[in-house]
Formats: structure tokens, C-alpha cells, sequence
């Protein structure tokens, strides 16, 4: 699961998002809070009081492509994408614990709608354990007339402590993929170090923490690698570049969708937390 257990619970009492499934069951919320808990929590005050003054905008997400003819048109998608989050926080919203849907509407549906989230195994924190977790979401289509929902079913292992995640269908997980697999990670990015650390480049954040009086703001880098590869009949000529761009602007709206998200975060209310 994610760092901070109690932090989707906070997200789901603080925002208005659709009911969460409930394949997923509520997490008690501790009283008592590590210490990267409490600086987690003051980034994200310094990101509401931030917020108030003048609304952080993130970048576009850029996207690289390469196909391997050699491997069957093997394509290899390199995304990355800011979210004005401190970096667990943003680990926790795309892990997605509490199962939400929280894309844009496509034809009176959910872009990628969240049908279930269950750990298979959640063993102990030492080296090379890592939760697995199955994840089924549907992602709504449309070409010419036709519209409808794809399943996506995913297994997926958190790496919760190293900020990243591998991913890879299910067996036959997605109809349309003989191949669909990647990684995505989570790195810090130091808003504030031009500013704030003047000719100093802090290389991590208690260098930051220091240099900027623990005034500055922490985003994230999200960075995806991705493989994938259509099915048959899906890998013929036109249809495969179809299935190639879909995929490549369907990835893109959803990374567009979490900076939405991101900004609905920064934006609620006064924050409630103690130690």
C-alpha cells in the first residue's frame, strides 16, 4: 500500500469525487504521525497557502515514441508529467488506494473508470517484498459511431519506500494488447531553489529544506516507461497506428486529468492534522 495510509481517507473527506468502490475497505486514521508524515503534511499547507495567492500550473505532459519493427512493432512510450504535489502524496494519489474515479467525462461515462483495487499480498517491509496488487478499471472508446468500455485488468507491484511502480495485463487483461507493461516513478522537483537556495542546487529534500528555511515547495516528476503492442487483428497496418495513437492520447488525458486533480488537492480547505 502507499506510505501514508490515512491520507486517501483525508482526501475522500476534504473533496467531492464519485463513491469509491467497495472491493476497497476504509483505513483507520492514526492518531500519532511519523516524521515524514508531519513534513508531508506541512508541504501541503506550504501548497494551500501557495495556492491562495496564485494557482501552481503544471506543464503539459511531453511524450517520446519509438517502434521497434525488428520486435513486431513493439512501441515504447517515454511520459512525463509534473503534479504540484510533494512526492508521497503524489505516490498515494496515483496508486490510488481508495479505488476513485477522478477523469474527465467521455460519452456520459468516465474516461477510466475504477472498478476494483485488491491486495494479493502485503508482506513484510524488508527487501524485495513488495505488495501486489490486481487493479480493474474500464476505459470508455470511441470510433465513428460506435462507442462502449474496455476492461483493463493489471498486476501491479508498489514499491511504496523507492516511489515507483511496475505494471503488466493480467493474462488477458486488455483484448486489444498482446503486450502492455511499465514502470512509472515518482522524483522530488524543487520549485522553489532558483529563488530561495540562490546559487545552491539541493540534492535532496533536507538540503532543500535547509537552503530554502523550509519555505520552499516540493513537486513531483512523474515519469512513465511504457511498452506495449496491439493484438491481432489489431496489429495490421492502419489498425495498429490507430491503437498506437490511442493509446499515447488516451495516457496523456489521464496524466491531464491527475494534474486536475492535483489542483483540486491543493485548493480544499484548511488542512486538519496533530501530531
Amino acid at each position: 500500500m502507499g506510505i501514508f495510509p490515512w491520507f486517501g481517507g483525508w482526501i475522500s473527506q476534504n473533496t467531492q469525487q464519485p463513491k469509491k468502490s467497495e472491493n476497497v475497505k476504509s483505513k483507520p486514521v492514526r492518531e500519532t504521525k511519523t516524521h515524514n508524515e508531519r513534513d508531508e503534511m506541512e508541504q501541503l499547507k506550504l501548497w494551500r497557502d501557495a495556492n491562495k495567492k496564485e494557482q501552481y500550473q503544471e506543464p503539459p505532459p511531453t511524450v517520446k515514441v519509438r517502434i521497434d519493427h525488428k520486435l513486431d512493432g513493439l512501441s515504447r512510450m517515454e511520459m512525463e508529467f509534473i503534479l504540484g504535489l510533494p512526492p508521497q502524496t503524489a505516490y498515494d494519489v496515483l496508486t490510488n488506494q481508495d479505488n476513485e474515479s477522478y477523469s474527465r467525462e467521455k460519452n456520459d461515462r468516465p474516461l477510466l473508470k475504477a472498478v476494483s483495487r485488491i491486495v494479493t499480498s502485503e508482506k513484510d517491509e524488508g527487501e524485495g517484498h513488495r505488495p501486489i496488487v490486481k487493479v480493474e478499471k474500464e476505459l470508455s472508446w470511441k470510433f465513428l459511431f460506435l462507442s462502449g468500455t474496455l476492461p483493463i485488468r493489471l498486476i501491479v507491484l508498489e514499491e511504496p519506500k523507492k516511489l515507483y511502480v511496475d505494471y503488466l495485463k493480467d493474462g488477458k487483461g486488455i483484448r486489444t494488447m498482446e503486450t502492455f507493461e511499465g514502470r512509472y516513478t515518482v522524483e522530488p522537483v524543487y520549485v522553489d531553489a532558483e529563488r530561495l537556495c540562490k546559487h545552491m542546487k539541493p540534492k535532496s529534500p533536507e538540503e532543500y529544506r535547509r537552503c530554502s528555511g523550509g519555505k520552499g515547495l516540493i513537486a513531483s516528476k512523474v515519469k512513465v516507461d511504457q511498452t506495449f503492442r496491439p493484438a491481432s487483428p489489431w496489429d495490421l497496418p492502419l489498425l495498429s497506428s490507430y491503437m498506437r495513437r490511442f493509446t499515447i492520447e488516451t495516457t496523456k488525458k489521464v496524466a491531464e486529468d491527475l494534474q486536475i486533480r492535483a489542483a483540486d488537492i491543493r485548493g480544499i480547505p484548511e488542512l486538519k492534522g496533530g501530531d
